[in-house]
């Protein structure tokens, strides 16, 4: 199972997103929680998740929040402005499928 963690600025757009992940992810038969939170929760999910999705309008923290995850083993990815603001779920699953299939 899959745990993502998905974060915005106060975690309520962020839940139309993992709704809409939740929905692709089940059609598609991949075994995952998504849960949407704020960015000021993320250090109550750190032994959690495996992969941490942050809004678009939270860029300018990547680096911050990609350190504070770096001792954890999160993959980490800014989701694209036209996923989010689409709600492409299909789209948001296949970047969370390449984050973990990544070496990185």
């Amino acid at each position: 199972m899959t745990r993502v963690l998905l974060i915005c600025g106060a975690g309520a757009s962020s839940g139309f997103m993992a709704n809409a992940i939740r929905k692709a992810g089940k059609k598609r038969g991949m075994e995952m929680s998504v849960q949407a939170r704020s960015e000021s929760q993320l250090s109550e999910y750190l032994n959690e998740i495996d992969v941490l999705l942050i809004g678009p309008h939270l860029k300018y923290m990547e680096d911050e929040l990609k350190e504070k995850v770096r001792d954890y083993q999160i993959k980490v990815s800014v989701i694209p402005q036209i996923i989010y603001g689409t709600l492409d779920g299909n789209k948001a699953c296949d970047l969370i499928t390449n984050l973990l299939e990544s070496g990185e």
